[in-house]
């Protein structure tokens, strides 16, 4: 067949034709489809950081008439320790939100199509079990957290405006701020973090996704229950925990990798700009182990769907 095709008796240009079948189409649409009929994707990081916001505003307006003069009587350190409290305070329940949002994601996402029998209509499309597994593995491994970093990103710019806006109000100098909270390098250092939690949490949507397409119902506990009763067997029958201690290293252990986690003299550890190690994190087994059983667990993922009927 020609480039051109006529009809209705006009030629019909190809070029537009040929951009709709490339192989990244399908994926595109696919991932745009998941979006759409998953909303708390974006909500949910959206209403937590109002909520933030406005009860640190809140707590804010509350404070002693000299709190703000006691902190900016501290060392360097300390003030900056005690002003980025409420940036981290945000900025955690901002990342701790996304996470759930893809735990639920993970665990719905591939059973809702069979109990509502999409399943049936999606297999009909020209688009291949590994398109429609990428397009839903891309969600907690690409989409949530650039959404969770926009969110953070705007959130720590609000905060910032606000807390420059009451210094004065209470006879210190803006600048004050901006020296002890330097929000460039926290930019950096939110950044950085979001890659290394994606991808050492990488095997856990693995598993959450094979859950999905495999159990008929009650995912979360399929998914929950198995790992949480070998570790109760494991510490009756032999009084040790290493499955526990595994399942705690998976979930937080990117933090000690990828950060020099030292105390400071004062005892505390504060992440910052100094304290990033990627180099330390790109040579940690548990990152590359990690990688390797997510990628197994979404082909495995893969090869399950193409046998799934609806429930």
């Amino acid at each position: 067949m020609s480039p051109q095709e006529i009809v209705n008796g006009a030629p019909l240009d190809s070029a537009p034709l040929n951009r709709m079948l490339r192989p990244t189409r399908p994926f595109y649409w696919s991932v745009r489809r998941e979006i759409w009929e998953n909303r708390s994707i974006y909500i949910a990081p959206l209403a937590v950081a109002g909520v933030v916001m406005f009860g640190l505003l809140v707590g804010a307006s509350r404070l002693p008439a000299n709190a703000m003069h006691m902190i900016s009587t501290l060392d360097p350190v300390r003030r900056s320790e005690a002003m980025s409290i409420p940036f981290a305070i945000a900025a955690g329940a901002i990342m701790v939100t996304a996470f759930i949002v893809a735990v639920f994601y993970c665990l719905g996402t591939l059973q809702s199509e069979r109990r509502d029998r999409s399943i049936l209509f999606w297999k009909s499309l020209p688009v291949s079990d590994l398109t429609t597994v990428l397009a839903k593995a891309a969600v907690p491994l690409v989409i949530l957290p650039v959404i969770a970093l926009v969110v953070m990103l705007a959130t720590l710019l609000v905060l910032f405006v606000a807390s420059a806006i009451m210094l004065p109000m209470n006879g210190l100098a803006p600048t004050l701020l901006m020296a002890s909270f330097p929000i460039g390098k926290v930019a950096v250092v939110m950044v950085y973090t979001l890659v290394v939690f994606t991808l050492w949490h990488a095997p856990i949507w693995g598993w959450l996704m094979l859950v999905s397409g495999w159990a008929r119902r009650a995912t979360f506990l399929w998914a929950f229950g198995p790992p949480l009763a070998l570790c109760v067997f494991e510490r009756l029958a032999f009084n040790t925990s290493y499955l526990a201690s595994l399942i705690s290293y998976r979930l937080t252990g990117c933090l000690a990798e990828a950060f020099d986690t030292t105390p400071t003299a004062h005892g505390s550890v504060h992440f910052d700009l100094h304290q990033l190690d990627p180099l330390k994190f790109m040579f940690t087994p548990g990152l590359w182990v990690g990688l390797a059983v997510a990628a197994a667990l979404f082909a495995a993922t893969v090869w399950q769907r193409r046998y799934r009927a609806p429930l």
